[in-house]
């Protein structure tokens, strides 16, 4: 039967499971700090070893049992952790067993590394960050996309990661709520002028709507769900992607784009002589993406892989939808539920400034993105610094 673990019953489960030899001193630590699940960092004392025993609640951590939640994310997360690993084992972690009636996952332990948003708050620059999540989204987007996948098995796959418990929160919180006088909402009371303001324009809620469409239709690729830098440990030489339980079939530039909106968030808690290494993570990340996407092309035995122009069309389309998702989860993370540390941390009168940036360019950039290329971003951001810019 499901319970919620304790850290003495994670450890009980360890030593169960046989994960450590008998004569371990084992020591156990919760160390959650996310919205949705508990986290068990357990250690051999004696040895240093270690893993981690993650499990789902029945409910948002965040929000409380008043919102329930499937323990299904859990074995979504472990079956993506898995099918990733079979593309690009190096950026993600080693899953060493899964339960899906207790809704854990263990797996391998990574606290080694730290997690991206964190160290690029303390103004770290993890210099192959961008190169390692391009290679990352371009091969378990190609491999699991009609294009490099028998397309029968495809759909199968996609069958397995149907989520439209967590798609449901995705739906509401990046493309819904924000755009609408919605009580899931949190911002400072002295942005109300702001958002009244972004509530009323049909402009923006048209896009919003189209790019919600796209997230709802579009099944292209296999697609992490929640990849934003909260979810990326890293280090000088190491990146490890976790928490895929919002994994699911959709739109190819979701992913991309969830990355980039939490790098230009972290970009706008800076100083303006600070932001360059984002800029440069976004241009090379993109960079990346296309040429490791374009050789798996090459690759494929696909018929349409010798068609150079469908290639052309599947790039520029998901760049667009980046772009635009980018916006959709900038404004989200400004003034719905679920903020970032980047721009919560400041100090009161810097954090109204970034975050009134932050509400302009998160606008322009799902307005404007069929006409963006991704060295715009960065001029983007200049051009929306101040109001009458």
């Amino acid at each position: 039967m499901y319970e919620p673990l304790t850290e003495q019953k994670a450890v009980a489960l360890a030593i169960r499971l046989g994960l450590f030899q008998e004569d371990a001193l084992l020591s156990c630590q919760e160390i959650g700090d996310g919205n949705l699940n508990l986290v068990f960092r357990i250690v051999n004392e004696r040895t240093n070893d270690s893993i981690i025993i993650k499990q789902a609640l029945p409910y948002a951590k965040v929000v409380g049992e008043s919102w329930p939640l499937t323990l299904k994310r859990a074995t979504i997360e472990s079956q993506a952790l898995r099918t990733f690993a079979s593309y690009v084992p190096q950026y993600v972690p080693k899953v060493y067993y899964s339960d899906e009636t207790l809704a854990i996952t263990v797996m391998e332990d990574l606290s080694h590394l730290q997690i991206a948003r964190r160290g690029l708050i303390e103004g770290k620059t993890f210099p192959k960050l961008s190169e390692h999540i391009g290679e990352f989204v371009a091969k378990t987007a190609f491999y699991t996309s009609d294009f490099g996948m028998n397309q029968q098995q495809k759909k199968k796959l996609a069958q397995q990661f149907t989520n439209p418990e967590l798609c449901k929160i995705t739906e509401d919180l990046v493309f819904t709520d924000p755009f609408f006088d919605h009580d899931t909402n949190s911002f400072e009371t002295e942005l109300r002028a702001d958002v009244e303001q972004l509530w009323q324009d049909d402009e923006l809620k048209r896009e919003a709507a189209k790019l919600k469409r796209l997230f709802l239709t579009k099944a292209d690729v296999l697609l992490h769900g929640d990849l934003h830098t909260g979810s990326i440990f890293a280090s000088d030489d190491d990146t490890k992607v976790i928490d895929p339980e919002f994994a699911f079939y959709g739109p190819i530039g979701f992913d991309l784009g969830q990355f980039f909106a939490n790098l230009l968030l972290n970009a706008l808690s800076r100083h303006e002589s600070e932001r360059e290494p984002l800029f440069t993570h976004i241009e090379k990340t993109w960079d990346v993406f296309v040429r490791t996407f374009t050789t798996c092309w090459q690759e494929s035995n696909e018929p349409y892989a010798r068609v150079s122009f469908v290639l052309d069309d599947i790039v520029s389309d998901a760049l667009v939808e980046a772009i635009g998702f980018a916006g959709c989860e900038v404004i989200r993370r400004t003034i719905g539920l679920a903020h970032v540390a980047d721009l919560d941390e400041l100090p009161l009168e810097r954090r109204l400034e970034a975050k009134r940036h932050a509400l302009r360019l998160g606008r322009e950039l799902i307005v404007q993105r069929e006409h963006l290329p991704i060295h715009a971003i960065k001029r983007l951001v200049q051009q929306t610094a101040h109001v009458n810019s």
